[in-house]
Protein backbone atom coordinates (compact mmCIF):
# COMPACT_ATOMS: atom_id res chain seq x y z
CA UNK A 1 0.00 0.00 0.00
CA UNK A 2 1.52 3.39 -0.94
CA UNK A 3 0.57 6.85 -0.17
CA UNK A 4 -1.89 8.70 -2.70
CA UNK A 5 -2.31 12.20 -2.36
CA UNK A 6 -4.93 14.30 -2.90
CA UNK A 7 -5.01 18.21 -3.07
CA UNK A 8 -7.88 20.82 -1.96
CA UNK A 9 -9.75 23.52 -4.15
CA UNK A 10 -11.05 26.59 -2.32
CA UNK A 11 -14.45 26.88 -4.11
CA UNK A 12 -15.19 29.02 -1.53
CA UNK A 13 -12.51 31.56 -1.72
CA UNK A 14 -9.41 31.36 -0.45
CA UNK A 15 -6.40 33.45 1.15
CA UNK A 16 -3.51 34.16 3.05
CA UNK A 17 -5.12 33.87 6.59
CA UNK A 18 -7.46 31.51 8.19
CA UNK A 19 -10.64 32.55 5.86
CA UNK A 20 -13.70 31.82 7.29
CA UNK A 21 -15.71 30.07 4.53
CA UNK A 22 -18.28 32.58 4.88
CA UNK A 23 -16.03 35.00 4.29
CA UNK A 24 -16.12 35.79 0.75
CA UNK A 25 -18.95 37.91 -0.64
CA UNK A 26 -20.47 40.46 -1.29
CA UNK A 27 -21.09 41.98 2.27
CA UNK A 28 -17.57 41.15 2.93
CA UNK A 29 -15.70 41.93 -0.25
CA UNK A 30 -12.67 44.69 1.04
CA UNK A 31 -13.12 44.21 4.82
CA UNK A 32 -10.85 41.18 4.88
CA UNK A 33 -6.98 41.45 3.26
CA UNK A 34 -6.12 39.08 0.70
CA UNK A 35 -9.31 37.21 0.01
CA UNK A 36 -9.12 35.27 -3.66
CA UNK A 37 -11.87 35.11 -5.50
CA UNK A 38 -13.18 31.60 -6.36
CA UNK A 39 -12.81 32.61 -10.04
CA UNK A 40 -12.11 29.82 -13.02
CA UNK A 41 -8.66 31.65 -13.53
CA UNK A 42 -7.41 31.24 -9.98
CA UNK A 43 -8.86 27.83 -9.57
CA UNK A 44 -6.80 26.76 -13.21
CA UNK A 45 -3.86 27.71 -11.21
CA UNK A 46 -4.22 25.49 -8.49
CA UNK A 47 -5.80 22.22 -10.49
CA UNK A 48 -2.62 23.14 -13.02
CA UNK A 49 -0.19 23.17 -9.82
CA UNK A 50 -1.83 19.61 -8.18
CA UNK A 51 -1.47 17.92 -11.65
CA UNK A 52 1.94 19.34 -12.09
CA UNK A 53 3.20 18.31 -8.76
CA UNK A 54 2.06 15.00 -8.78
CA UNK A 55 -0.79 15.22 -6.91
CA UNK A 56 -3.64 12.47 -7.93
CA UNK A 57 -7.18 14.22 -7.35
CA UNK A 58 -8.55 17.73 -6.08
CA UNK A 59 -11.01 17.35 -3.57
CA UNK A 60 -13.80 19.95 -4.28
CA UNK A 61 -16.15 20.68 -1.18
CA UNK A 62 -19.80 20.84 -1.06
CA UNK A 63 -22.26 23.46 0.21
CA UNK A 64 -24.33 27.09 0.02
CA UNK A 65 -21.03 28.54 0.90
CA UNK A 66 -18.94 27.28 -2.26
CA UNK A 67 -19.24 27.24 -5.87
CA UNK A 68 -21.44 23.93 -7.40
CA UNK A 69 -18.53 21.03 -7.72
CA UNK A 70 -20.19 19.31 -10.09
CA UNK A 71 -20.51 22.55 -12.78
CA UNK A 72 -16.68 24.08 -11.21
CA UNK A 73 -14.68 20.49 -11.98
CA UNK A 74 -16.03 19.55 -15.25
CA UNK A 75 -14.98 23.11 -16.31
CA UNK A 76 -11.90 22.13 -15.09
CA UNK A 77 -11.00 19.23 -16.52
CA UNK A 78 -10.91 20.92 -19.63
CA UNK A 79 -7.79 23.10 -18.66
CA UNK A 80 -5.85 19.09 -17.29
CA UNK A 81 -4.98 16.20 -18.68
CA UNK A 82 -4.84 13.70 -16.01
CA UNK A 83 -5.95 15.07 -12.71
CA UNK A 84 -8.86 13.37 -10.83
CA UNK A 85 -11.84 15.25 -9.01
CA UNK A 86 -12.86 14.44 -6.01
CA UNK A 87 -16.52 15.82 -6.07
CA UNK A 88 -18.42 15.93 -2.81
CA UNK A 89 -21.85 16.23 -2.69
CA UNK A 90 -25.20 15.48 -0.97
CA UNK A 91 -27.67 12.57 -1.34
CA UNK A 92 -31.30 13.72 -0.91
CA UNK A 93 -30.70 16.97 -2.85
CA UNK A 94 -31.26 14.92 -6.14
CA UNK A 95 -32.48 11.95 -7.30
CA UNK A 96 -30.28 9.07 -6.89
CA UNK A 97 -30.94 7.93 -10.40
CA UNK A 98 -30.00 11.37 -11.67
CA UNK A 99 -26.70 11.06 -9.68
CA UNK A 100 -25.47 7.38 -11.25
CA UNK A 101 -26.53 9.30 -14.60
CA UNK A 102 -24.16 12.77 -14.06
CA UNK A 103 -21.62 10.92 -12.64
CA UNK A 104 -21.57 8.27 -15.60
CA UNK A 105 -21.48 10.91 -18.39
CA UNK A 106 -18.74 12.35 -16.34
CA UNK A 107 -16.75 9.65 -16.30
CA UNK A 108 -17.14 9.76 -20.29
CA UNK A 109 -16.87 13.74 -20.49
CA UNK A 110 -13.43 13.36 -18.46
CA UNK A 111 -11.88 10.16 -19.56
CA UNK A 112 -12.66 8.66 -16.13
CA UNK A 113 -11.51 11.43 -14.13
CA UNK A 114 -14.60 11.43 -11.25
CA UNK A 115 -14.29 10.21 -7.85
CA UNK A 116 -17.44 10.90 -5.22
CA UNK A 117 -16.96 11.94 -1.66
CA UNK A 118 -20.26 11.82 0.07
CA UNK A 119 -21.46 14.06 2.30
CA UNK A 120 -24.41 13.46 4.07
CA UNK A 121 -24.35 16.46 6.47
CA UNK A 122 -24.27 17.46 9.88
CA UNK A 123 -25.66 20.86 10.17
CA UNK A 124 -30.17 21.03 9.83
CA UNK A 125 -29.95 24.37 9.23
CA UNK A 126 -27.83 24.43 6.02
CA UNK A 127 -29.74 21.03 5.28
CA UNK A 128 -32.83 23.20 5.44
CA UNK A 129 -31.79 26.04 2.89
CA UNK A 130 -32.06 23.01 0.42
CA UNK A 131 -35.47 22.13 1.18
CA UNK A 132 -34.23 18.96 3.15
CA UNK A 133 -36.08 18.60 6.54
CA UNK A 134 -34.75 15.05 8.02
CA UNK A 135 -32.80 14.78 10.85
CA UNK A 136 -29.14 13.58 11.65
CA UNK A 137 -29.75 9.54 11.66
CA UNK A 138 -32.80 10.03 9.47
CA UNK A 139 -30.58 11.71 6.82
CA UNK A 140 -28.10 8.78 7.22
CA UNK A 141 -30.89 6.43 6.66
CA UNK A 142 -31.68 7.94 3.39
CA UNK A 143 -27.57 7.89 2.41
CA UNK A 144 -27.68 4.33 2.62
CA UNK A 145 -30.90 3.61 0.38
CA UNK A 146 -29.44 6.89 -1.74
CA UNK A 147 -26.05 4.97 -2.49
CA UNK A 148 -27.81 1.32 -2.93
CA UNK A 149 -29.73 2.67 -5.52
CA UNK A 150 -26.57 4.33 -7.27
CA UNK A 151 -24.94 1.14 -7.14
CA UNK A 152 -27.93 -0.64 -8.71
CA UNK A 153 -28.39 1.86 -11.47
CA UNK A 154 -24.50 0.93 -12.73
CA UNK A 155 -24.55 -2.39 -12.66
CA UNK A 156 -26.17 -1.68 -16.12
CA UNK A 157 -29.39 -3.08 -16.22
CA UNK A 158 -32.99 -2.03 -15.05
CA UNK A 159 -33.03 -1.97 -11.31
CA UNK A 160 -35.85 -1.72 -8.49
CA UNK A 161 -35.72 -0.46 -5.06
CA UNK A 162 -38.46 0.03 -2.72
CA UNK A 163 -37.59 1.66 0.75
CA UNK A 164 -38.54 4.00 3.34
CA UNK A 165 -37.01 6.79 1.22
CA UNK A 166 -37.02 5.58 -2.24
CA UNK A 167 -38.76 3.83 -4.44
CA UNK A 168 -37.63 3.50 -8.34
CA UNK A 169 -38.90 1.16 -10.98
CA UNK A 170 -36.30 0.37 -13.63
CA UNK A 171 -33.50 2.68 -13.38
CA UNK A 172 -31.13 2.75 -15.77
CA UNK A 173 -28.25 4.97 -17.46
CA UNK A 174 -27.47 5.17 -20.80
CA UNK A 175 -23.88 3.40 -20.10
CA UNK A 176 -22.75 2.58 -16.87
CA UNK A 177 -19.54 4.68 -15.86
CA UNK A 178 -16.39 3.52 -16.52
CA UNK A 179 -14.72 3.07 -14.63
CA UNK A 180 -17.19 2.81 -11.77
CA UNK A 181 -16.42 6.02 -9.37
CA UNK A 182 -14.70 5.35 -5.97
CA UNK A 183 -16.84 6.40 -3.49
CA UNK A 184 -15.23 8.44 0.27
CA UNK A 185 -17.60 8.67 2.74
CA UNK A 186 -16.74 10.35 5.66
CA UNK A 187 -18.93 10.20 9.51
CA UNK A 188 -18.42 9.59 13.27
CA UNK A 189 -21.30 8.85 14.46
CA UNK A 190 -23.20 5.23 14.73
CA UNK A 191 -25.66 6.24 12.33
CA UNK A 192 -22.67 6.61 10.21
CA UNK A 193 -20.32 3.11 10.96
CA UNK A 194 -23.03 1.10 8.89
CA UNK A 195 -23.38 2.92 6.12
CA UNK A 196 -19.82 3.45 5.39
CA UNK A 197 -19.10 -0.64 5.71
CA UNK A 198 -21.58 -1.21 3.17
CA UNK A 199 -20.89 1.51 0.35
CA UNK A 200 -17.70 2.96 1.16
CA UNK A 201 -14.78 2.57 -1.19
CA UNK A 202 -12.45 5.03 1.05
CA UNK A 203 -13.43 5.97 4.58
CA UNK A 204 -12.05 9.36 5.15
CA UNK A 205 -11.55 10.69 8.81
CA UNK A 206 -10.38 14.20 9.87
CA UNK A 207 -6.72 14.74 11.19
CA UNK A 208 -7.27 13.50 14.71
CA UNK A 209 -4.09 12.18 16.76
CA UNK A 210 -2.73 8.55 15.69
CA UNK A 211 -4.82 6.59 18.69
CA UNK A 212 -7.87 8.11 18.12
CA UNK A 213 -7.57 7.49 14.64
CA UNK A 214 -7.02 3.97 14.65
CA UNK A 215 -9.89 3.66 16.95
CA UNK A 216 -11.81 4.67 14.00
CA UNK A 217 -9.53 2.47 11.53
CA UNK A 218 -10.86 -0.49 13.70
CA UNK A 219 -14.09 0.23 13.94
CA UNK A 220 -15.55 0.56 10.74
CA UNK A 221 -12.71 -2.45 9.57
CA UNK A 222 -14.71 -4.49 11.85
CA UNK A 223 -18.51 -3.57 10.39
CA UNK A 224 -17.30 -3.91 6.87
CA UNK A 225 -15.63 -7.11 7.71
CA UNK A 226 -18.93 -8.32 9.21
CA UNK A 227 -20.48 -6.91 5.70
CA UNK A 228 -17.54 -9.39 4.03
CA UNK A 229 -16.51 -6.09 2.37
CA UNK A 230 -12.61 -4.28 2.62
CA UNK A 231 -12.85 -0.37 2.87
CA UNK A 232 -9.28 1.28 2.32
CA UNK A 233 -8.70 4.30 4.43
CA UNK A 234 -7.86 8.30 4.23
CA UNK A 235 -7.49 11.43 6.14
CA UNK A 236 -8.42 15.43 5.91
CA UNK A 237 -5.20 17.94 6.76
CA UNK A 238 -3.71 20.97 6.38
CA UNK A 239 -0.37 21.42 6.01
CA UNK A 240 2.37 24.05 6.92
CA UNK A 241 5.55 23.24 5.27
CA UNK A 242 8.52 24.61 5.39
CA UNK A 243 12.67 24.10 4.99
CA UNK A 244 12.95 24.26 8.97
CA UNK A 245 10.51 23.32 11.85
CA UNK A 246 11.24 27.31 13.37
CA UNK A 247 9.62 28.39 9.88
CA UNK A 248 6.55 26.57 9.78
CA UNK A 249 5.69 27.41 12.99
CA UNK A 250 6.16 31.05 12.64
CA UNK A 251 4.08 30.86 9.54
CA UNK A 252 1.27 28.82 11.83
CA UNK A 253 1.68 31.65 14.67
CA UNK A 254 0.98 33.97 12.14
CA UNK A 255 -2.20 32.73 11.37
CA UNK A 256 -3.24 32.40 14.74
CA UNK A 257 -2.26 36.30 15.34
CA UNK A 258 -4.42 37.38 12.19
CA UNK A 259 -7.74 35.89 14.71
CA UNK A 260 -8.90 38.04 17.49
CA UNK A 261 -10.98 37.01 20.53
CA UNK A 262 -14.55 37.85 19.17
CA UNK A 263 -13.54 35.91 15.29
CA UNK A 264 -12.75 33.31 17.47
CA UNK A 265 -15.89 33.11 19.79
CA UNK A 266 -18.31 33.84 17.42
CA UNK A 267 -16.85 30.34 15.27
CA UNK A 268 -16.87 28.60 18.28
CA UNK A 269 -20.42 29.02 19.00
CA UNK A 270 -21.71 28.65 15.44
CA UNK A 271 -19.58 25.24 15.17
CA UNK A 272 -20.44 24.22 18.51
CA UNK A 273 -24.43 23.89 17.13
CA UNK A 274 -23.45 21.60 14.46
CA UNK A 275 -24.74 17.70 14.50
CA UNK A 276 -21.97 16.20 13.29
CA UNK A 277 -19.98 14.21 15.82
CA UNK A 278 -17.00 14.41 13.65
CA UNK A 279 -17.41 18.23 14.24
CA UNK A 280 -17.63 18.06 17.57
CA UNK A 281 -14.73 15.39 18.11
CA UNK A 282 -12.51 18.41 16.11
CA UNK A 283 -13.88 21.20 18.74
CA UNK A 284 -13.28 18.92 21.59
CA UNK A 285 -9.32 18.62 20.71
CA UNK A 286 -9.08 22.46 21.46
CA UNK A 287 -11.62 23.00 23.31
CA UNK A 288 -12.00 26.72 21.96
CA UNK A 289 -8.58 27.67 23.88
CA UNK A 290 -5.64 29.23 22.03
CA UNK A 291 -3.44 27.22 24.84
CA UNK A 292 -1.91 24.11 23.22
CA UNK A 293 -2.57 23.46 20.33
CA UNK A 294 -0.14 21.19 19.30
CA UNK A 295 -2.39 18.27 20.19
CA UNK A 296 0.00 15.53 18.52
CA UNK A 297 3.89 16.05 17.37
CA UNK A 298 3.16 18.48 14.27
CA UNK A 299 0.05 18.00 14.54
CA UNK A 300 -2.20 21.77 15.39
CA UNK A 301 -5.33 22.16 15.91
CA UNK A 302 -5.57 26.01 15.33
CA UNK A 303 -7.41 26.03 12.21
CA UNK A 304 -10.07 24.45 13.55
CA UNK A 305 -10.62 27.64 15.94
CA UNK A 306 -12.44 29.44 12.95
CA UNK A 307 -13.14 26.67 10.20
CA UNK A 308 -15.73 24.05 10.23
CA UNK A 309 -14.62 20.68 9.27
CA UNK A 310 -10.86 19.57 8.77
CA UNK A 311 -9.37 21.75 12.20
CA UNK A 312 -6.02 20.57 11.99
CA UNK A 313 -2.62 20.51 10.21
CA UNK A 314 0.29 19.02 10.24
CA UNK A 315 3.40 21.66 10.80
CA UNK A 316 6.63 21.40 10.54
CA UNK A 317 9.98 21.01 8.14
CA UNK A 318 9.42 18.84 5.10
CA UNK A 319 11.03 15.74 6.82
CA UNK A 320 8.90 15.76 9.78
CA UNK A 321 5.80 16.63 7.85
CA UNK A 322 6.87 13.63 6.10
CA UNK A 323 7.10 11.62 9.12
CA UNK A 324 3.50 12.40 10.36
CA UNK A 325 2.17 10.88 6.89
CA UNK A 326 4.49 8.16 7.52
CA UNK A 327 3.01 7.29 10.90
CA UNK A 328 -0.36 7.50 9.92
CA UNK A 329 0.22 5.71 6.67
CA UNK A 330 1.54 2.63 9.30
CA UNK A 331 -1.65 2.69 10.95
CA UNK A 332 -3.51 1.73 7.36
CA UNK A 333 -4.22 5.53 6.29
CA UNK A 334 -3.62 5.37 2.32
CA UNK A 335 -5.45 8.51 0.81
CA UNK A 336 -4.39 11.88 2.01
CA UNK A 337 -6.20 15.18 1.25
CA UNK A 338 -4.71 18.08 1.68
CA UNK A 339 -5.03 21.99 1.63
CA UNK A 340 -3.41 24.72 3.35
CA UNK A 341 -3.58 29.07 3.23
CA UNK A 342 -3.08 30.12 0.59
CA UNK A 343 -3.52 26.90 -1.40
CA UNK A 344 -1.48 27.89 -4.77
CA UNK A 345 1.51 28.22 -2.34
CA UNK A 346 0.96 25.57 -0.23
CA UNK A 347 0.38 23.52 -2.50
CA UNK A 348 4.02 24.25 -4.37
CA UNK A 349 5.67 23.97 -0.47
CA UNK A 350 3.98 20.48 0.16
CA UNK A 351 4.91 19.18 -3.49
CA UNK A 352 8.26 20.47 -3.53
CA UNK A 353 9.56 19.71 -0.12
CA UNK A 354 7.44 16.59 1.39
CA UNK A 355 7.02 14.83 -1.90
CA UNK A 356 10.59 14.40 -2.58
CA UNK A 357 11.00 13.36 1.46
CA UNK A 358 8.10 10.25 0.47
CA UNK A 359 9.28 9.25 -2.86
CA UNK A 360 12.77 8.75 -1.32
CA UNK A 361 11.06 6.81 1.77
CA UNK A 362 9.45 4.61 -0.91
CA UNK A 363 5.81 5.65 -0.01
CA UNK A 364 4.97 6.65 -3.02
CA UNK A 365 4.21 4.38 -6.30
CA UNK A 366 6.60 4.01 -8.48
CA UNK A 367 8.86 5.97 -6.20
CA UNK A 368 9.67 9.42 -7.56
CA UNK A 369 8.97 12.83 -6.82
CA UNK A 370 6.72 14.65 -9.11
CA UNK A 371 7.43 16.68 -11.58
CA UNK A 372 7.95 20.06 -9.82
CA UNK A 373 10.23 22.30 -12.06
CA UNK A 374 8.21 25.35 -11.60
CA UNK A 375 10.26 27.34 -8.54
CA UNK A 376 8.10 28.35 -5.68
CA UNK A 377 9.07 31.69 -5.82
CA UNK A 378 7.54 31.97 -9.43
CA UNK A 379 4.29 30.42 -8.09
CA UNK A 380 4.06 32.19 -4.82
CA UNK A 381 5.57 35.46 -5.54
CA UNK A 382 7.92 35.64 -2.42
Amino acid sequence: MTVRLHWFLPTGGDGRTLVDRHAYGPDTTGKISGVRAPDLDYLVQIAKAAERLGFEAVLTPTGTWCEDAWLTTVALAQHTERLKFLVAFRPGLLSPTLAAQMASTYQRLTGGRLLLNVVTGGDSAEQRRFGDRLDHDRRYARTDEFLSVVRGVWGGGPYDFHGEHYQVDGAVTALPPDPVPQLFFGGSSPAAGPVAARHADVYLTWGEPPALVKEKIDWIRGLAERQERTVRFGIRLHTISRDSAAEAWATANRLLDDLDADTVAAAQAALGRSESVGQQRMLALHGGSRDKLEIHPNLWAGVGLVRGGAGTALVGSHAEVADRIEEYHALGMEHFVLSGYPHLEEAYWFGEGVIPELAARGLLAGGRAADARVPLAAASGR
